[in-house]
């Protein structure tokens, strides 16, 4: 099982602070963000943007990242610094 948190704004359009999913199988991020996609219509758009940032186990993770059992997967809005 993984456990999706999500973050700031993030929260809001997904209406959920987070959910756990049964993994069938290996699946890389960029796959499971297709499942995100279908259960949160309303994070499509910001999901298909560059601009969301993924984390893995609380490290930034790319599309080609493998998740296995037990990995917490956090979306996190695009912030900026000064």
């Amino acid at each position: 099982m993984i456990t999706v948190k999500f973050f700031a704004m993030l929260k809001k359009l997904a209406g959920v602070e987070g959910r756990e999913y049964e993994l069938s199988g290996p699946v890389t991020l960029a796959e499971f963000k297709e499942t995100l996609k279908k259960d949160f219509p309303g994070l499509k758009e910001v999901l298909e943007g560059r601009s969301v940032l993924v984390s893995i186990n609380q490290e930034f993770a790319r599309g080609d990242t493998l998740l296995k059992d037990g990995d917490e997967v956090g979306l996190l809005p695009p912030f900026s610094g000064g």
